[in-house]
């Protein structure tokens, strides 16, 4: 598992482009026959990927750092089937994961494990520490609050759909969902805006080989920006503001965790006053 630590607006608004990568990018987490985690102090959260084959299987193991004898003694989870098919087994109970099929286990499931029924099967994880034990919850593709935003005028025509949220489920901190750009538009996020009761992760989704999103991140007086490729993700500070534009329409995943689950609690930023 890899670590990463955090930093404050003003030591952000001096790096260079490998920092800001070095940072805030997330590239590679899904590679055949492994799982990666990356384990961030932005509320103690951890992001990963699962990709099985074959007829192995993997399981979630506590890696050293967490000092647990499994990975949710204080933690819960979010899984998500970004591509393929797959079955997540959870203490032996068995969840058959389409594609955009979401899983929600909660604090003290002992053993998790992914094995793919359709190649490439690939399994984004998303994990914050929890203080209570929830049920494991299965979310069919499709199945979640779904909200219609944007215009054509403005690029910016998407389709989000909120699939862990209070208002479905009760988790201790984390919240999912996928947002999906309509053709013609690039636009996600608009107005741009920051929750620092919460930090935010974006995973990139649905991008060509030759396409890229541009993540504008940092403080609205002092932006930097990220460009992502397909299936990287972005850890966003809760100071930050988070925004992105690309060069076609695409999807991200996009995973909260923080002291407030109030979705809608955000402070937008005006597009005049980015700098």
């Amino acid at each position: 598992m890899e670590n990463r630590y955090g930093h404050a607006p003003a030591e952000v608004a001096g790096m260079s482009t490998e920092e800001l990568r070095r940072h805030f990018l997330v590239a590679g987490l899904f590679q055949p026959g492994a799982v990666n985690l990356v384990y961030t102090h932005q509320d103690r959260v951890i992001l990963g990927g699962a990709m099985p084959t074959g007829q192995a299987s993997l399981a979630l193991e506590a890696p050293p750092e967490l000092r647990a004898e499994h990975f949710l003694d204080r933690r819960e989870l979010a899984i998500l089937c970004i591509a393929g098919a797959g079955v997540v087994t959870v203490d032996g109970a068995t969840y058959a994961m389409p594609r955009e099929a979401c899983l929600y286990v909660g604090r003290g499931a002992r053993e998790v494990g992914f094995a793919a029924t359709e190649e490439p099967a690939k399994f984004y994880l998303f994990s914050a520490p929890a203080h209570a034990s929830h049920p494991t919850t299965l979310i069919p593709p499709g199945q979640g609050q779904v909200r219609h935003l944007g215009a054509t005028t403005s690029a910016n025509v998407r389709t989000i759909n909120r699939i862990i949220i209070p208002e479905a489920m009760q988790t201790c901190q984390v919240q999912m969902g996928l947002t999906r750009l309509e053709p013609g538009s690039v636009w996600n996020s608009m107005p741009a805006h920051t929750h620092e009761r919460r930090m935010e992760c974006y995973l990139y989704l649905d991008l060509g080989a030759d396409d890229r999103v541009v993540h504008l991140m940092g403080t609205p007086e002092e932006t930097r920006h990220l460009i992502v490729a397909n299936e990287q993700a972005v850890i966003s500070p809760d100071w930050s503001l988070h925004c992105g534009v690309a060069t076609s329409n695409y999807a991200f995943v996009w995973a909260m965790a923080g002291e407030n689950q109030d979705y809608d609690d955000m402070d937008p930023v005006p597009i005049a006053a980015m700098r």
